[in-house]
């Protein structure tokens, strides 16, 4: 449960800015505490992984992938690995995107688009060079499809108390029917409160949490091997298989491209 709320707003920044941008690197392990904005935010790492809160699910995002964070939602973001966040703060109404947090893929254009956004401190309408900027950025967000990355977080005690263990050991070789007891519950009653409140049986909620747990650990520099079996896959193979299914890359590509590092800077 996220705690402390406080809101956040970019400082000494001029109402009529239209986007205001944000350049940070952030060291692994970095948390940025519970808040909020006054102005929507896509919030992009071009190197490392974040795992981006709220009281409605979880989000790990990897270097190709970005988390679009309403104005007012809460929020806290965690590092792994060396992170190179940059982020936009958009007026709000200004991009025509979802009322709640997603994830919308990086494409080849949207990447450079965004470091060069960050090289000013606000984009300005009034302004016909940052006016053109601006447009062509909402029309790349307005157009680019989500993607389902989202690990929800169950609302009822019992199922809140077994998400809790399986994110707690992600590798937990016991039967799920054993966890179940433990969180005070029954497998066929979390199932059906699964179901009903994250829209995915437990099965696949556990899976999908092992997935991004893997994710982090590859982020703080862990090999394949050791990422999959700290995150509860049977074999290097069925951790890639996962995580190309998702991520659209190898775990081994994933690595390759962290190393290289980012192509565009601020």
């Amino acid at each position: 449960m996220l705690k402390k709320r406080h809101k956040v707003a970019p400082a000494t920044i001029p109402n009529a800015a239209s986007i205001v941008t944000l350049a940070r690197d952030y060291p692994s392990g970095h948390v940025i505490p519970p808040h909020s904005h006054d102005r929507d935010q896509l919030v992009y790492a071009s190197q490392g992984v974040m795992t981006v809160k709220t009281q409605l699910g979880a989000w790990v995002i990897p270097p190709h992938r970005a988390v679009w964070i309403p104005a007012g939602a809460e929020h806290l973001i965690t590092m792994s690995g060396q992170v190179a966040m940059r982020s936009l703060y958009l007026r709000p109404g200004l991009a025509a995107m979802p009322s709640t947090c997603c994830v919308i893929g990086v494409t080849d254009l949207l990447k450079p688009l965004i470091a060069h956004a960050c090289r000013f401190p606000t984009l300005t309408s009034a302004v016909p060079v940052e006016d053109r900027l601006i447009r062509f950025l909402i029309d790349q967000l307005e157009t680019i499809p989500t993607t389902p990355l989202e690990l929800p977080a169950p609302i009822d005690p019992r199922a809140r108390r077994l998400a809790a263990l399986l994110a707690a050991d992600p590798a937990d070789p016991r039967p799920l029917a054993r966890i179940c007891r433990e969180a005070g519950t029954s497998r066929r009653t979390a199932e059906r409160l699964f179901l009903r409140e994250t829209g995915l049986t437990v099965g696949k909620w556990r899976r999908q949490q092992r997935l991004m747990h893997g994710l982090r650990e590859l982020a703080q520099g862990a090999k394949v091997i050791h990422a999959a079996l700290e995150a509860g896959f049977s074999s290097p193979s069925a951790f890639t298989a996962a995580f190309r299914m998702t991520f659209g890359i190898t775990p081994a590509q994933y690595l390759a491209a962290a190393a290289r590092g980012p192509k565009t800077t601020h």
